[in-house]
């Protein structure tokens, strides 16, 4: 068990202030932090003496933020380690699951050290929690499924994960069903389903098959939705039906979902109520070339919102940085969120809902007793951080620095 100590010289955000002209600008102080335990402890101001026997670290007047949670991702599909590749032109969908179902099996083999290879950089970037979709489908099994555990339970005392049981060929082919279960049996946390429509071709079939895997595992469910327009919305509007009878509030997540930016916005404030009344999530990538999930009117409606990197460096794209903050700064500019606390409450689709001052100023992170997760920026606030992205200069899970340097 590490020894207890002192992380001084923090800078902490303490309210909004008005400038002359009435902007707001945030204020911040230098604290001193008391770790024990993996948790902070005692957190004093600037002016307090440590005893001189107590152990000090010094934060060099470096900001602290939440770490971050990178909510979509597939750790098993990414190139990173090996040479550089370019992916193949495709058709449509279909067409570019047929191109990776060619490469799978070539692959599979160095999964782990693909996977590993992501994980550090996600690391790098300040994400300490993991959610990645992985491939189980009747060409190579469970082999994906093996290879991320194993990069997994390497960094286990780093960051947390979860991972999904992802059929991504499809899950009413041949064997998928039996294959998900075998998953779930092997340490899968989740289940996941794919575009019930323009993948499995019967959206009441496919979405009852993933309800009742989640039921017979006592299972959380995350599906990817690409389907799009009234399809899509049809789609995340029967799925509430089938969380509802199940009662499978707070354990359901739908990703991408554009579909719901689609549809005009009375419904998209109808399924915005329905999914805050059953806990569903929404985890979306803002992605640049397709329409998004109106993410204001479902925060505005209190549905929880993450984001994520998703797949990057593979045989779908070649871009990424596996950068979760970059992901807020593209919704931050896409929709001319540039005021200070706008910016600054962005940080929490980062987060997983955590940031520094609620929206009226109030410190509401880092409290004693929280978990001592942090990453320290070169930064004055959450807003120049969201605007600027500063380099992750150390990353801090349960008191342990695990990237960077301090």
């Amino acid at each position: 068990m590490a020894l207890p100590y002192w992380l001084t010289n923090v800078r902490l955000e303490t309210g909004f202030v008005k400038d002359e002209k009435g902007a707001d600008e945030t204020s911040t102080e230098l604290f001193h932090l008391k770790i024990e335990n993996g948790k902070i402890v005692e957190k004093q101001k600037h002016s307090f003496k440590i005893p001189a026997e107590e152990k000090v670290v010094d934060g060099k007047e470096l900001l602290a933020i939440p770490t971050f949670k990178e909510m979509h991702n597939h750790l098993d599909k990414t190139y990173l380690s090996l040479d550089w590749k370019a992916c193949k032109p495709s058709k449509n969908l279909a067409d570019r699951l047929r191109l990776e179902a060619l490469e799978l099996e070539k692959l599979a083999p160095t999964t782990k050290q693909r996977a590993s290879n992501m994980i550090e950089l996600l690391l790098s970037n300040g994400v300490t929690h993991i959610r990645t979709h992985v491939n189980i489908d009747p060409y190579i099994g469970l082999k994906n499924l093996e290879g991320v555990k194993a990069a997994l339970e390497d960094y286990s005392d780093k960051l947390t994960y979860e991972i999904v049981a992802f059929p991504q060929h499809g899950l009413l082919r041949e064997n998928v069903i039996p294959l998900m279960k075998e998953a779930m049996r092997s340490g899968a946390h989740l289940v996941g389903g794919l575009d019930p429509a323009g993948i499995d071709h019967n959206i009441e079939k496919s979405l009852f098959e993933v309800m009742n895997l989640a039921t017979e595992f006592d299972a959380d469910v995350d599906i990817h939705l690409h389907d799009g327009g009234h399809v899509g919305y049809y789609t995340v509007d029967k799925l509430t039906e089938l969380v509802s009878e199940a009662n499978w509030h707070n354990r359901v997540a739908v990703s991408h979902a554009f579909s719901l930016g689609d549809v005009p916005i009375p419904q998209q404030e109808e399924i915005a109520d329905k999914l805050s009344a059953l806990g569903m999530s929404i985890m979306s990538t803002i992605p640049i070339t397709r329409t998004l999930p109106p993410i204001d009117i479902l925060d505005q409606k209190g549905v929880n919102v993450f984001l994520g990197c998703d797949g990057f460096y593979d045989s779908w794209g070649p871009f990424g940085t596996g950068d979760v903050l970059e992901k807020v700064t593209n919704f931050c500019e896409l929709y001319r969120k540039s005021d200070e606390k706008s910016l600054a409450s962005s940080l929490k689709w980062a987060t997983g809902g955590t940031t520094s001052l609620s929206k009226d100023g109030k410190v509401t992170w880092p409290l004693e007793g929280d978990e001592a997760n942090l990453i320290l920026v070169n930064a004055s606030c959450s807003a120049e951080t969201v605007a600027r992205r500063p380099k992750r200069e150390a990353v801090i899970f349960k008191g342990k620095v695990v990237s960077g340097e301090i």
